[in-house]
């Protein structure tokens, strides 16, 4: 068995920086925190850890991809993540500073990864929470691919939170990734 990992760096590192802030009292809830817009912005992940967390040791890993927003040529970011065994996949923001073609750039891969790279008895798991891809999710579990999805409880669509996709909240790690 292998496991094939896409991570959406900006829907994990947002939502964590909503969870901080919660955690330190800028917020009275996650709802709070949802509502008013509020984020602790000096909270972090550490790559190495997530990697741990999601590709445990036992487990060989297929292919463990990061996506996001492109960053300033002086962010060492993506290259920590380089450094922890991700592929780095960045895109540019639109004129409105949004970010665009994450989503589908991260579906894309998954498709492709299951005509080309995977076999029977493999699994993926994908780090986020977004009902978007909850099309991609079915094609892939109905031609016999196992999907985890591992993102923040608050943040998790429902229909990606019960069976058939296996659900991995890490909400309890929350210190564990704290960089």
């Amino acid at each position: 068995m292998t496991l094939f990992v896409y991570v959406d760096n900006s829907n994990l590192w947002i939502e964590g920086r909503r969870v901080s802030a919660v955690n330190k009292g800028m917020a009275t809830s996650l709802q709070d925190a949802m509502n008013r817009g509020v984020t602790d912005q000096t909270w972090n992940y550490d790559f190495g850890k997530l990697y741990r967390a999601i590709c445990p040791e036992n487990e060989t890993i297929g292919r463990s991809s990061l996506f996001g927003s492109r960053p300033p040529t002086n962010d060492s970011l993506w290259q920590l993540a380089r450094d922890q065994g991700f592929e780095v996949f960045t895109f540019d923001r639109n004129l409105a500073n949004k970010e665009k073609q994450v989503d589908v750039a991260i579906a894309t891969q998954i498709m492709a990864d299951s005509y080309e790279r995977m076999k029977a008895g493999d699994r993926i798991v994908l780090v986020t929470g977004d009902r978007d891809y909850l099309p991609t999710i079915e094609s892939v579990m109905a031609r016999g691919f196992p999907v985890i999805v591992a993102f923040w409880r608050h943040a998790t669509g429902h229909e990606l939170q019960r069976e058939p996709v296996d659900f991995f909240a890490l909400d309890p790690l929350f210190g564990y990734l704290t960089k």
